[in-house]
């Protein structure tokens, strides 16, 4: 420790991702107990510096410490036609990065070199052992979220394979048209939003039963179907639930009404990412909001939300099985972040230390927080260390500065990503 700043566990060069993607596989190896979510997070999205971080230390999770699964801030639903195409599936990549990703994060050079890795890399790797490239999100937009017809389609279709149900066109009526789930004003305006019509009420009592159904025999459908079947029809069964619970929120005038939005939004991140880690060991990437321990806020109009995240959901249900490291960033001009100031965390490290990616320890920088200030975000895309961020995960990887140059520069601005406040947590 030098000037009362913690010597980083490991330091490199800022091109040098593989050293510390290595570094941070082989503790991961030589844990006592190895975790089966790991989590890496980011402090802003649309900054690809951090996506080739990821890619660094996914791949070296891959060769190091067998790791099966990367999964990202990404609709879970969406992203299975990337997983299919990196498995060798036929399809244009182009067309797998605009269907396979929401949140315009398919436009992102990162994300696309990722999907090249994976799907080379399983190239060379027996079916049994491909790698895979999954989303954990539901299937929302802070500003609009989708039928849930998709989703109760696939599950209907295969439960009806072995059970009498109502027949789909029984289903189809209580949709009705997409358009009225899609209503883009009842995000800022409940008695838009379908979700208090009545059918809503009968589809979620309809979903209700049909995952009952699919529990209730699971053991023997497996005996009779494919896993990759078995895995599509139980996420199918999650979002339909989860799409209805959200639309149902969505139409109740309360003061909570956005807090309960994000929360049904996290529970759904935290339920795929579980039976992700339970499948085989897997590798999260998302904003940092969403993956610490504890409670997560966000600014919001003239409040303040405050809920429990994914990560906290998580390390609540699995504890030592899952571990979270933060990226935090000192400046970045392309994004309006100045040099922060000294008296912040941010700010002692960015004096501290040189250029390039560091490793720290978060307990061991506690102390540094206590006597720092909290740094306050200049834009509402950036999320500075706060108060308890420290304290809700295990290592931070600290860049003192980025330039933002390269081929990623500037490609979530320039799309819905980029729009409003209201997409600043993805």
């Amino acid at each position: 420790m030098t000037g009362g700043i913690p010597t980083p566990l490991i330091s490199a060069g800022g091109d040098d991702r593989q050293t510390i993607g290595e570094t941070i596989a082989a503790q991961v190896a030589h844990l006592p107990h190895r975790p089966r979510l790991i989590g890496l997070g980011e402090p802003t999205h649309g900054e690809d510096e951090f996506g080739r971080l990821r890619n660094a230390v996914f791949a070296a999770l891959v060769d190091r410490a067998g790791f099966t699964t990367v999964a990202l801030e990404t609709s879970a639903w969406h992203a299975r036609v990337v997983d299919a195409y990196v498995r060798g599936g036929e399809g244009d990549e182009d067309e797998v990065m605009a269907t396979g990703f929401t949140h315009d994060f398919g436009a992102s050079p990162a994300n696309r070199a990722l999907v090249r890795w994976v799907r080379e890399r399983n190239r060379h790797r027996p079916r049994a052992e491909h790698l895979r490239f999954t989303g954990f999100d539901a299937p929302v937009e802070m500003a609009a979220a989708p039928s849930p017809r998709s989703a109760l389609q696939v599950l209907h279709d295969f439960l009806s394979g072995y059970f009498d149900l109502p027949a789909w066109e029984t289903v189809d009526r209580l949709l009705g048209a997409d358009e009225l789930w899609e209503e883009p004003a009842a995000a800022r305006d409940p008695a838009r939003s379908i979700g208090a019509d009545p059918r809503v009420h009968a589809l979620r009592a309809l979903t209700d039963d049909l995952r009952w159904t699919l529990a209730g025999d699971l053991p023997r459908l497996r005996d009779d179907t494919s896993p990759h079947t078995i895995e599509d029809v139980q996420l199918a069964a999650r979002t339909a639930a989860g799409l209805l619970a959200y639309h149902a929120a969505m139409a109740r005038d309360t003061e909570n009404r956005w807090q309960r939005l994000a929360a049904i939004r996290d529970t759904m991140m935290a339920e795929n990412l579980q039976v992700l880690a339970d499948r085989g060991p897997t590798f999260a990437f998302a904003h940092n909001q969403h993956l610490r321990t504890g409670s997560t806020s966000t600014p919001f109009d003239t409040t303040t939300l405050r809920w429990q995240p994914a990560g906290a959901l998580l390390a609540d249900r699995m504890g030592e099985d899952y571990r979270v490291i933060a990226c935090a960033l000192g400046e970045a001009t392309h994004l309006d972040l100045p040099a922060p100031p000294p008296d912040t965390v941010e700010g002692a490290l960015h004096e501290a230390l040189s250029p390039g990616i560091h490793l720290l320890s978060a307990p061991e920088l506690l102390p540094l927080q206590q006597r720092s200030v909290p740094r306050k975000s200049p834009t509402y895309r950036f999320f500075p260390i706060d108060e308890t961020l420290l304290g809700q995960v295990d290592q931070v990887l600290f860049l003192p500065t980025i330039t933002g140059e390269g081929d990623a520069a500037g490609w979530w601005a320039q799309g819905a990503g980029g729009g409003g406040q209201d997409s600043a947590v993805g």
